[in-house]
């Protein structure tokens, strides 16, 4: 009987985290991984909490439980880095955040003792690595993504920097944001216990605004000030990590740097390129093929193998070898013209600008639409009866044909949602 209500209450978390547009795929190794992270009532309570923000008042009544009771319960959580606080006019308001990026990553942030973080690791390795349904849900349905890619601000030229957007910058992001924090990366920690990590530096991942907040509150990450945090910048692109970032334009909560060998977001860019998950930069390389000596730098450094050396077909050189760039995996990050020495590859603009949300609210309702679980965002009280049936019939509606579901999405793209949404927040 024991064994039947713990089943029952990590199922129920399951299908709460999968009413998000990101989700998270039922597996046995989800459940263990589960079951390290949450105790047994903690799941059956969790399952009942609302996707927006709400407060200790709203949980205690879902819960039917009593405030100082949910408050603890919620504290905990908290302290845990399983939901995320903020404080809104004085009051403390909380979010229960997407496995990735959200509590999957926050367990490993830190060395911590409470949980064996080396099974914890093992764990998340055969699940996202090994099993790979979720990463390929994570980043390949749908045509928004959770992450895109930064710039590397070094490379850009003066005729390039006038493309350049503010949100397109990681030094605007750390400059703008109100909180900072610094964090260890989650990747390389995981493959760290794998015996698999690279020699790239640990503490470098970065959180911002309302989630760095919370992290530092609860020790899960270090807080730093603007100069600081540029200083961790140029670590990274010191050491041709990628910056991959939440795909907002404002309020980004987080920065990863990312190495090719470690990191989950370029592994899935190699893993399921054709699918083009991971949002790339408005920046496409552009080889002089005259004057490329065929050194390799660039393909070493390239993180998604975008890179190869061929035969020119000079019969007067027969070994010569040159660089190829495949435009279809390019991230456009750049890192291939810090690499060559020669000057030999620059950045161009692409044809087409790439289409970034407004802010999180935006991005969570275009992927929603894109998911077909736009209803789960709208009627977001599933523990009543006349919500989940609301919610059932919206759901057929968003079983229509791909084409209509593709111009809803087009409508919630506009320019005038993106100005809507700034007056309608959750």
């Amino acid at each position: 009987m024991a064994h039947n209500t713990i089943k029952s209450g990590y199922s129920r978390l399951v299908d709460r985290l999968n009413r998000y547009p990101e989700g998270a795929h039922p597996s046995e190794l989800l459940f263990k991984i589960l079951k390290m992270l949450f105790r047994e009532k903690e799941a059956a309570l969790v399952s009942l909490l609302p996707i927006k923000p709400f407060t200790a008042k709203k949980a205690s009544r879902v819960w039917q439980m009593d405030l100082a009771s949910a408050q603890k319960v919620l504290n905990e959580l908290a302290g845990r880095a399983i939901l995320v606080d903020l404080d809104q006019n004085g009051e403390s308001v909380y979010t229960l955040p997407p496995p990735m990026a959200g509590f999957f990553e926050f367990s490993l942030m830190r060395v911590r003792d409470d949980i064996d973080q080396k099974v914890l690791s093992e764990l998340f390795y055969q699940y996202l690595n090994v099993e790979e349904d979720f990463i390929r849900d994570l980043f390949t349905r749908g045509e928004t993504h959770l992450g895109r890619t930064f710039v590397h601000e070094p490379v850009l030229s003066n005729e390039n920097a006038l493309h350049v957007l503010d949100y397109e910058r990681a030094t605007k992001v750390i400059k703008g944001a109100s909180h900072r924090a610094i964090g260890m990366c989650y990747c390389r920690h995981k493959m760290h216990h794998m015996d698999r990590a690279c020699d790239a530096p640990m503490e470098i991942c970065m959180t911002f605004n309302t989630t760095a907040s919370s992290l530092i509150k609860h020790g899960f990450a270090r807080r730093v000030d603007v100069a600081e945090g540029l200083d961790i910048l140029q670590l990274a692109y010191e050491h041709s990590l990628v910056q991959f970032g939440e795909n907002v334009k404002e309020e980004v909560n987080f920065i990863c740097n990312c190495c090719g060998c470690c990191c989950e977001a370029m592994i899935a860019a190699r893993r399921f390129a054709i699918f083009n998950p991971i949002h790339t930069t408005n920046f496409i390389p552009e080889i002089n093929k005259k004057n490329c000596i065929g050194c390799g730098k660039c393909v070493i450094t390239c993180p998604v193998e975008a890179m190869t050396l061929v035969s020119p077909n000079d019969p007067d050189k027969p070994k010569k070898k040159q660089s190829r760039l495949n435009e279809d995996l390019c991230l456009g990050c750049g890192l291939c013209v810090r690499a060559c020495m020669n000057d030999n590859i620059r950045l161009k603009s692409r044809p087409m600008r790439v289409i970034t949300p407004l802010n999180t609210t935006h991005r969570a309702v275009v992927m929603a639409i894109e998911r077909g679980n736009l209803q789960n965002l709208i009627f977001d009280n599933q523990v009543l009866w006349s919500h989940r049936a609301l919610a059932g019939v919206l759901g057929v509606i968003l079983k229509l044909p791909p084409l209509k579901q593709a111009l809803a999405s087009q409508q919630v793209k506009s320019r005038y949602l993106e100005a809507l949404i700034n007056h309608l927040q959750y």
